[in-house]
Formats: structure tokens, C-alpha cells, sequence
């Protein structure tokens, strides 16, 4: 037998067998014995040699076909598990984002930015007064006064947390977006912030404004002996209506015109205007926001004036308000047609749904910036 042939890929040289012919009578051989050996088996080598080429060429095309190199697999494995954290971390970033936005209750912050742009334009006399002197001083204003803005409302959702999961479950820390730490750090940072920018900046009524808001701020929300001023109508109201319409009328005046611009104190009607009109405003704003709040006022023990007097009675008495302040300025067109304004929009509202008073309490922010926007063109 022939032994057994190697493994593939390697190619062995063989012995051909011989076979011994006995007594074969030869005229040629003259008697004597000769080896003859086979021709077929002389091609044998090579036939083994082509099976084995064969079967080693087969085999490398079945490893290109099933094999994929491992380096080229933790290639892919890596960049989709990169991709997967590049998504996540976009997506929680935009998240937070939201919430922050939520925090912050843009609708006051838009309210402080239109109010001492609208100020601080009434110390000027010209056109050439738009300096960049003047929009330093503005900016000036504008980011300390934002970022107290953050500090006052965020410390109120600080210590409302139980009561917004009632009145104003979306809210990031009544919702859950925030943790507690996060909005404790948000209104830290906002307070060092403003005061270190009110400190540097060295204009008196300017600091003055922050360190005004800032008490009155404090003294609303935190939960102290004496403090806690939002539980009783009165100085809750008392505390929106001696920031919004006095300290940021004077105080932003003051600090474009004596220190921006460089000119003598002077009071001018546009001024005592602003002062009185915007009086009106922030009283009716102190007072409605709690319209939609009763229930969960009511719960904890806040007496507002719509959980003392009723929703109905306080929703109407803050839109006569605003129509006298309306009456007492009609020699402004603008006046007439935002007051028609306010007179179409209550005949759509239903007091007993939470969400129609809130759009409407929506819609006096809307004419408070409005306001601001006509109070440099009244005198």
C-alpha cells in the first residue's frame, strides 16, 4: 500500500514501487531477471503535488471568505460605541439645556431685558448719544440684572418645590429634571456672579438695584422667622411692585445717565411716566399670578388675595386696573389699541380652567413688554 498522504500544503516526494518479474523468458534479457516499473506510477508525484495545490488554494479562499480580520471588528465596535455616546451626551446636554430654560422663567427675564433697554433710553437726548460708551454701560446692566433675575426666581422654586408639583408640575425641579443640588447651585452661582459684576462695575444705583432685589428676593421666598413675605398678599405684591416699577425705573436711569453718560442728575416726565404706569403694571402682575395657583395655595397655607377674595373677584379687578392705566395715557394710540386688546382677550377667558387663566396671565406679560416698548416714544 502507499502511505497516507501528509496534510495540504506540502508536497512529498515519492518513491515509485517496483514489481519483480520472475522467469519471464527474454531473447534480449539472455535469461537474466529485470525490475520493470510502472509509467503511471512515475506521474503520481505530480498528481499529489496538483490535489494538494488544490486543496490548499481551496482552503485560503475559504478563509478569505469567513474571516474577517479582528482588528477591522474592534474598529467598528469602537466608533459605533463612540457614536452611541456622542448621541447621549447630545442629547442630555440638550436636556439640561431646556430645563435650565424652564428655571429660569424666561418670561421675567425677557421682562427685566425690555425694561432697562426702555429705561435706559430715556436719558438720551440724541442720536449721537448711542455710543459705544452707551451700549457698554447698557450691557453693563443687562447681565447682572439677568442673572438676579435667575437668582430670585430660582431660589422661589427652591423652597415652592411641594407647592409647583401641585400649581406648576413642569417646573425642572418639580418635574424631577433638576435635582435639588442643581438648582442650589444654579441660584449660588447667579448670586456671586451678580453682585461680584455690580461691585466691579462701580455704579452706585446699579449695585444698589441688585442689593435691593436680591433682599427683597430673599425675604420672599426663604423659609425664616419674618421672612417667607409671599405667604401674606400684601408684602408679597409689595416686593414685585417696589422692584419692577421702582428700582428699575431709577436705578437704570440713574446709572445710564450720571454714569454712562456722564450728565447731571435730572428727573424728566418720561421718567415719573414710567414710574407711574409701570406701578399699575406690577401690581396687577403681583396680584394675577396667583389666580391659576389657589389650589395648591390653598393646600400649603399661602394666603394670596385669590385665595382670600376669590379667583373671579381678583381676575376682574386687575383688568379694570389696567384699563384705567390705559385710560389715564390715552394720548397714546398705542394705549387705545392695547387696551382694546385686553378687552377682546377677556371675553375668551374661563375662570374655571387652569390653563385659560394662565394664557391670560401670558397675555399681561405680553402687554407689559409692550409697554416698555412705547414708553420711550410717550414724551
Amino acid at each position: 500500500m502507499y502511505p497516507s498522504l501528509p496534510s495540504s500544503g506540502y508536497i512529498t516526494t515519492f518513491q515509485s514501487p517496483a514489481t519483480q518479474l520472475r522467469s519471464i523468458p527474454n531473447r534480449n534479457s539472455q535469461g537474466k531477471n529485470f525490475i520493470k516499473c510502472s509509467q503511471s506510477s512515475f506521474l503520481l508525484p505530480n498528481k499529489i503535488s496538483r490535489n494538494s495545490e488544490y486543496l490548499k488554494n481551496r482552503n485560503n479562499k475559504s478563509l478569505k471568505k469567513y474571516c474577517v480580520p479582528d482588528t477591522s471588528q474592534d474598529g467598528y465596535a469602537s466608533k459605533s460605541e463612540d457614536d452611541n455616546n456622542l448621541t447621549s451626551f447630545r442629547d442630555d446636554l440638550q436636556k439640561n439645556l431646556i430645563a435650565l430654560y424652564r428655571f429660569s422663567r424666561p418670561h421675567t427675564v425677557i421682562g427685566t431685558i425690555l425694561g432697562i433697554i426702555s429705561v435706559s433710553l430715556l436719558p438720551v437726548q440724541t442720536i449721537a448719544d448711542l455710543t459705544p460708551t452707551f451700549f457698554m454701560g447698557l450691557l453693563k446692566a443687562l447681565v447682572p440684572s439677568v442673572l438676579m433675575n435667575i437668582y430670585v426666581v430660582g431660589l422661589n422654586q427652591l423652597y415652592d418645590v411641594e407647592i409647583d408639583k401641585v400649581n406648576k408640575p413642569d417646573l425642572p425641579l418639580a418635574s424631577g429634571d433638576f435635582s435639588m443640588e442643581t438648582g442650589a447651585t444654579i441660584v449660588s452661582i447667579s448670586l456671586l456672579m451678580s453682585m461680584t459684576m455690580g461691585i466691579r462695575f462701580k455704579s452706585p444705583p446699579l449695585f444698589l438695584a441688585l442689593f435691593i432685589s436680591f433682599l427683597l428676593g430673599s425675604v420672599y421666598s426663604i423659609e425664616l422667622p419674618f421672612f417667607r413675605w409671599k405667604r401674606h398678599a400684601f408684602l408679597a405684591a409689595s416686593c414685585i411692585l417696589t422692584v419692577r416699577a421702582v428700582v428699575v425705573q431709577l436705578a437704570f436711569f440713574i446709572h445710564i445717565q450720571k454714569y454712562v453718560l456722564g450728565r447731571p442728575l435730572v428727573i424728566t416726565r418720561s421718567l415719573m411716566f414710567a414710574t407711574a404706569f409701570m406701578c399699575f403694571f406690577s401690581a396687577v402682575i403681583a396680584v394675577f399670578k396667583d389666580i391659576p395657583d389657589v389650589d395648591g395655595d390653598r393646600h400649603f397655607g399661602i394666603q394670596s388675595f385669590s385665595v382670600s377674595q376669590g379667583q373671579e373677584r381678583v381676575f376682574w379687578l386687575c383688568v379694570y386696573m389696567l384699563l384705567f392705566a390705559y385710560g389715564a395715557a390715552v394720548i397714546v394710540l398705542g394705549h387705545c389699541t392695547l387696551a382694546s386688546f385686553l378687552w377682546l382677550k377677556t371675553q375668551s377667558v374661563d375662570l374655571s380652567c387652569k390653563a385659560s387663566i394662565t394664557s391670560f396671565y401670558m397675555f399681561i406679560w405680553k402687554l407689559f413688554y409692550a409697554e416698555y416698548l412705547l414708553i420711550p416714544f410717550v414724551c
